[in-house]
This record gives structure tokens, sequence and C-alpha cells, in this order.
């Protein structure tokens, strides 16, 4: 069986990480640079660096804070928040980032995903997608754009196919319903999503002990398992977590 890897998210705004419940009320709560060194010295299996206003605001990411992080770890580093063209991907990868993230630029042109594919190979295309529970759509689950901002007229499950075929690598699925709430992942959409598609899904919102992460893997058979506040703000560290799920017969890497 492949490991599951365990990712931790840095959320960033104004250059300070942050952290909130359902994309709301977010406080700042470090400096994402020194947060990103001590979680790969923790053992963490990969980093993702989001600046999330980035896209809202229709403005460029923060390349100089992205080029400070990457020089601290040495772990696959992904990036996204206002990536739109193939020359932001290219400047977030030369910044030392080995995969970039597009969510809302996805949504409102598609084809930078094939592009990007074609460009840098697709293992480096990660697609963010926000989701929530949206009853008007035939899966259950509808997209959002614009950080929790702009409902679109998309199926999650529909989009999430349609990403794998424009050749997206793999999907960082963003429960907004679950996000923060420290209630464990929503597994009815992470298992939709993972057993639909054929590309690595990286399930996100929610995480609250190390028993939701066994879950989502278990049950939601997600691929890996993306932390935030377990980490940030609980009091848990990577290594602590991973023994955890060792225990429950989980591949990770110790």
């Amino acid at each position: 069986m492949l490991q599951k890897r365990i990712i931790v998210c840095l959320d960033v705004r104004d250059g300070k990480t942050t952290k909130g419940i359902k994309f709301k009320g977010n406080v700042d709560i470090g400096d994402p640079v020194l947060m990103a060194e001590e979680y790969y010295n923790q053992g963490v299996d990969e980093l993702v660096f989001y600046d999330i206003t980035a896209s809202s605001e229709k403005r460029g990411i923060m390349i100089d804070l992205v080029r400070k992080v990457a020089e601290k770890i040495f772990i696959p580093f992904s990036v996204g928040g206002g990536i739109r063209t193939l020359s932001d991907m290219k400047e977030v990868i030369l910044a030392g980032a080995e995969k970039v993230s597009v969510n809302s630029s996805a949504v409102l042109n598609p084809s930078i995903i094939s592009e990007g594919a074609s460009h840098f190979g697709k293992q480096c295309i990660v697609v963010g997608m926000d989701v929530e529970a949206d009853t008007s759509k035939p899966s259950g689950y509808g997209i959002v754009i614009n950080g929790g901002r702009t409902r679109v007229d998309l199926d999650a499950f529909e989009w999430a196919k349609r990403v794998e075929t424009l050749g997206a690598g793999e999907i960082v699925l963003n429960s907004i319903d679950a996000d923060g709430t420290k209630e464990g992942y929503e597994l009815t959409l992470t298992r939709m999503i993972s057993e639909g598609v054929g590309i690595p899904v990286i399930a996100s919102g929610g995480a609250g002990t190390p028993m939701h992460l066994a879950d989502v893997f278990n049950k939601g058979k997600a691929d890996a398992a993306l932390i935030a506040s377990m980490v940030h703000i609980d009091g848990y560290t990577v290594g602590g977590i991973k023994e955890i799920l060792k225990g429950e017969n989980i591949p990770v890497r110790l």
C-alpha cells in the first residue's frame, strides 16, 4: 500500500500565517517562514503555501515570501494564490516551489491546467477545489471561488473529473463546510471524488484529531491529508500524529 502523506497548510495573508473557520474570521498566528522550518524539522511530508487573498484582490502572489520559505525546507512545496498565467507558474517554480496550485483561475480559465501540464509536467499542476454543500447540484456539492466568496455554476464531481482530463496531477479538496471546525473531514465528499478520479486527492478542512486523519484515509479514501489548526494551535506535532496513525496500521513515512 502506498504511504499516506501528511501535508501542513500555511494560509498566508499580509505576510502572516492566518487561520479562520469556514473561510471567515481569520486570525494571524505566526511567521510562515519560521513555521515552515519547524514543520519541516518535525517530519512533515509536504508543505502548502496559499496566499489566500491574492485572487480576490486581483494581485500576484507574494513571491519574496515564497522564496524565503523554499530556502528553509527540502520537501515537496506547493504554492497557490493569484496564479493566472504560465509566467506566474514559472515565477513560483523558479522561487523554489515543486508544485503550483490553481483554484479560482482554473475555474475562470480551464486551459491554464492543460497549458501548465504541457509546459511543466502534470506532476507540477495541482488544482484546488473549494467545495460546499449545494443541493441544486447533481452530486450535492458545488464549487466556490475567490476564497469562498463567489459561487459558480459547477458541480464538484464533474469539475474534478474535468480537471483530471485537462492534465491536473492531483486535487486538493477543500471542504468549506468543514474548514476550521476540527470536527473531522467531509468524508462523503472526499470518498466521492477519490473514487471518481484516477489522480491523488488531498483532503482538506476539518482535521481536529489524528483519528480524523485515520478516517479520511480509511473511509474517505484520500491519498493525503492537509492539516493546519492541529499543529498551528492545538499542540500536536507531525511526528506525534504519524505515530498514532502507524498504530492504526496506516502506512506513513516516519
